[in-house]
């Protein structure tokens, strides 16, 4: 089949259209032909080996698919054969075939495109269960979110505003901030030319915000501490600045701040129960037009590795796709 195959971790060249064999189907499982994938800041760690997920040479990275179900294992009973799905995969998304479990697969509504649904389980589900669950956001508190216009944050924002919270997003520059306002920011900081800590202030009385989504890290993180209310929570993401910051937990103690970490991906298999509740909500609130994915930019499998660029180099909003064929219906 063909993929976009990384052959070795060392070299850490660009990704190139091979082949590769299709993956075998294992128990409670389901094949899918792959019509779209999500590009996330994982790929571009797991093709140099430096991903919590480290698979066997040579592999296909892409964490999530939109396509067509074509086989099924015989111990699978909510899915069949052409049933419309999106997926999460370990590693194998960027190839024309992709194997996911049961357990992972979600069927897609009618009026979603294999390019909303590719770039739609880990960035929804991710901020679902993070501001739903981890965080407990409660309607009329403020939430900070940063990287307000990249994938999760954006969704961030969205989930924010259904759940009936105030938004405060922050992001670089004029046109990333304009996204967040689209998408329900009530307060715009941008942090190129703004102090997060002091604007955060002005906008809540000196009070801070009472939740605050962070998958950025770094230096934004350290402004974070000092922008968050007494008592308030703070859920760590990620780390897209590239930097992991050292907590004081002095800081902590002081404001009686919880700083939870987050990793989504582990709850796929910690808690399955709760993934699947979680989709079943947001299925039904893109059915009621609650939440629109944004992808920014679509590249064709053999421009992976452009779109790999493009998402680490920041010139994307919300989500990249790649596509397998020229149609997304």
């Amino acid at each position: 089949m063909r993929a976009a195959v990384c052959h070795d971790f060392e070299n850490k060249g660009p990704l190139s259209v091979g082949t590769l064999p299709s993956p075998d189907l294992g128990a409670g499982c389901v094949r899918i032909q792959v019509r779209a994938a999500g590009v996330n800041f994982a790929d571009t760690l797991i093709v140099k080996g430096e991903y919590q997920v480290k698979p066997q040479l040579p592999f296909a990275p892409g964490l999530e698919v939109a396509g067509f179900v074509t086989e099924v294992a015989s111990d699978v009973t909510g899915l069949q054969v052409g049933d419309r799905v999106m997926a999460c995969v370990d590693y194998g998304g960027f190839a024309e075939e992709a194997v996911a479990r049961e357990l992972d697969t979600v069927a897609m509504p009618d009026a979603m495109t294999f390019v909303e649904a590719a770039g739609f389980p880990i960035v929804y589900g991710t901020s679902h269960i993070g501001l739903v669950n981890k965080l407990k956001l409660q309607a009329g508190e403020t939430l900070l979110v940063h990287g307000a216009a990249g994938g999760v944050g954006l969704t961030a924002v969205e989930i924010g505003k259904v759940l009936g919270a105030r938004v405060i997003a922050t992001a670089g520059g004029p046109e990333k901030l304009a996204i967040a306002k689209k998408y329900g920011a009530d307060e715009l900081i941008d942090y190129r030319t703004e102090d997060i800590r002091e604007r955060v202030k002005a906008l809540t009385d000196g009070r801070g915000a009472d939740a605050v989504y962070d998958p950025v890290g770094g230096s934004v993180f350290d402004a974070t501490l000092r922008a968050t209310a007494q008592g308030g929570r703070i859920l760590i993401v990620g780390f897209a600045s590239g930097t992991v910051p050292q907590i004081p937990a002095n800081i902590l103690l002081v404001k009686n701040i919880t700083a939870i970490g987050y990793y989504w991906g582990a709850h796929r298999k910690l808690d399955p129960p709760l993934v699947k509740e979680s989709f079943a909500e947001l299925m039904s609130w893109y059915a009621e037009g609650k939440v629109k994915p944004h992808v920014s930019h679509v590249f064709p499998l053999e421009d992976v590795q452009k779109a790999l660029d493009t998402l680490a180099g920041r010139k994307s909003t919300g989500k990249v796709v790649v596509t397998l064929t020229d149609s997304d219906a």
